[in-house]
């Protein structure tokens, strides 16, 4: 499948309907949002405000998507406000929930940090846009989102989110090393396992196998792929969760696995040769890259499990919006939708493209630049999302710790870190 590059013209989302009632804003809930309601022509200037937290390449290129919207919307001008970083954005958007009148338009943000918004019709549904007969996806043909990564920007069921910067998990591994070694790149869970202690022993024990840069990640993906999803009821002393936790315990008892610790993530000492693979984000291959060059060639694989995890933030637009807001913002959500935008999205930062022509695009799959596209169909074939319920961010949160805290000590007793961990994941959820 062939795509336009960014720069020709595509068409809008707009149609030639009239104006409906309008009403005040502070009343008009998103929530109890009717379709009839609904705005569907923007023929007078009308301001949005967009917060984000992209930074650097990842900056530039929403820039770009937002410039190439507002000269096809000449009547729709977008003001892109850079909160930092996510920490930053999310206690910026915690604080101005307590005075509504000062929320942007439309922020990036992970559900969680919006469920207490959600509860209280702080946030417009976009479901009754996206099928709207004049401007909804259908009305010009255009290409769904990607189930999965729709599904995941879902608060108690309603769309209030559409996919932005999303992303998953994936091996990269040393492919000179594995060579010298005579190990294959591992496709389940027990040869990863295998690989690691192989490497571990045939270097000398110079060369720790591998290890998984996020440890809540970690934690979540392999209670999914053993049938129990993360919610308040998981029991963390439960079978499954021990098989979990003892798997990663087990490499690093016998030294053929790590955890990041002090390096933050795992791609520094994968980068000075002293782990053979690991499993992160693809989000961070460009750091994979650039700090690899000239030393060793890698390689990129799909995250040896079954169901893989879809992370990364949607874009959710406030209810204080009035209903031109409300359908500019819309129109520029399903503007960064279309596949010709998701593509060079998608090239120029990393993130995986939330529709399902580019994701399986020669274009796409034969960049250059980066390896990740050329794995990406296959390592988001199951996917899923954290369920978006109350006090699961703090919970997630909770987990790594609770890992981190069993993980970095080995030799004490495993029990009772457990039966520890279980209380402090139990005062996260009822926080």
């Amino acid at each position: 499948m062939k795509f336009k590059k960014m720069g020709t013209v595509m068409l809008a989302a707009v149609a030639t309907v009239a104006l409906a009632a309008c009403g005040n804003s502070n009343n008009d809930k998103g929530s109890d949002k009717e379709s009839s309601d609904i705005v569907t022509k923007i023929d007078k200037e009308t301001k949005i405000t967009f917060w984000h937290a992209m930074n650097d390449a990842q900056e530039d290129a929403l820039e770009k998507i937002v410039a190439d919207f507002q000269k096809e919307n000449p009547n729709i001008k977008v003001t892109l406000q850079n909160q930092g970083q996510y920490s930053d954005m999310q206690a910026k958007i915690n604080s101005t929930l307590q005075s509504p009148k000062d929320l942007p338009t439309i922020t990036q943000a992970y559900p969680g940090w919006l469920y207490n918004a959600a509860q209280e019709d702080m946030l417009v549904d976009l479901n009754p846009y996206m099928e709207d007969k004049t401007i909804g996806w259908a009305a010009d043909k255009q290409e769904e989102i990607r189930p999965a990564l729709l599904k995941g920007a879902e608060i108690d069921g309603k769309q209030y989110g559409i996919p932005f910067n999303k992303s998953t998990e994936a091996l990269v591994y040393n492919a000179d090393m594995l060579k010298e070694y005579g190990v294959e790149v591992p496709t389940t869970m027990e040869e990863f396992a295998q690989a690691c202690k192989d490497i571990y022993e045939k270097s000398n024990h110079e060369v720790v196998g591998g290890g998984f840069d996020s440890l809540n990640n970690y934690y979540t993906i392999g209670m999914e792929n053993k049938g129990v999803e993360f919610t308040k009821d998981l029991k963390l002393d439960s079978d499954e969760s021990k098989e979990v936790i003892n798997y990663y315990l087990d490499g690093i008892k016998d030294g053929s696995m790590r955890i990041a610790g002090s390096d933050k993530y795992l791609s520094g000492p994968f980068a000075n040769e002293k782990v053979a693979m690991f499993i992160g984000s693809i989000a961070g291959e460009g750091y994979v890259k650039s700090d690899t060059e000239g030393k060793f060639e890698y390689g990129v694989a799909p995250r040896p499990d079954k169901i893989n995890i879809q992370q990364g933030t949607d874009v959710y637009m406030f209810a204080e919006a009035t209903p031109e807001q409300r359908t500019a913002a819309y129109m520029l959500l399903k503007y960064m939708s279309q596949p010709d935008v998701q593509l060079y999205w998608a090239e120029q930062t990393g993130y995986m493209p939330i529709v399902e022509s580019v994701l399986e695009s020669d274009e796409y799959k034969s960049s250059k630049e980066t390896k990740v596209p050329a794995i990406l169909e296959d390592a988001t074939k199951d996917l899923f999302a954290l369920p978006v319920t109350e006090n699961a961010d703090p919970a997630y949160n909770q987990v790594r710790t609770i890992m981190e805290n069993i993980l970095a000590n080995p030799k004490d007793d495993t029990d009772k870190m457990i039966k520890q961990g279980v209380s402090e994941l139990e005062s996260a959820w009822n926080q």
